[in-house]
């Protein structure tokens, strides 16, 4: 597994992490920071979904959750993959999507996918600077009646979202912090 979690993060300095000290870069939280991170470019690439989705599916495989999801559009990959591997390896986790809006017509609602109230699951995200978005998805989930076991993230910012995510969910792990990816910088 660390060969692994060293390829993913040999891709996410290469792909996702830009450093502009010069130029600082607008945040979703609308804070300004010299560090970008945008994990699309792996998550969203063969290599990258395949590291992702065994990564994320080891440090999940042995909790007895029923599905993994978040946010869309960050967790969409990072679920997927995860869920597709469990599936090949003979324990499926089912994955789910937390849309950003309540949807007016159809079925309606913010969740997507086959997770039923009382379920445990785990909420992933991509990247964690305030904690914002993936307290939105966590609230959604749970409003939605699903038990967050977990919170995993891709990318930890280091800028104080972990923590406040820690204060209302049980365990948060991130796989990689801000600090391993600027390591060369």
């Amino acid at each position: 597994m660390e060969q692994k979690k060293a390829r993913l993060l040999h891709l996410l300095q290469e792909k996702s992490f830009r450093y502009s000290p010069e130029a600082p870069f607008k945040l979703a939280s609308g804070r300004e920071s010299p560090y970008y991170v945008d994990c699309r470019p792996v998550t969203h690439s063969a290599e990258g979904l395949a590291l992702t989705g065994e990564i994320i599916f080891d440090l999940v495989k042995d909790q007895g959750v029923d599905a993994l999801g978040g946010l869309t559009m960050g967790a969409d990959p990072l679920a997927h993959a995860a869920a597709l591997i469990s599936y090949q390896r003979g324990r499926p986790i089912n994955a789910f999507s937390v849309r950003k809006f309540h949807k007016g017509y159809g079925a309606g609602g913010r969740l997507v996918g086959p997770v039923q109230p009382g379920q445990r699951v785990v909420v992933l995200e991509d990247v964690i600077t305030t904690g914002g978005s993936v307290l939105e998805a966590v609230n959604a989930v749970r409003q939605f009646g699903l038990q967050v076991e977990q919170v995993i993230v891709l990318v930890d910012r280091e800028e104080g979202g972990r923590q406040a995510v820690a204060a209302q969910v049980p365990r948060v792990e991130a796989v990689f912090t801000l600090s391993q990816l600027r390591r060369n910088y």
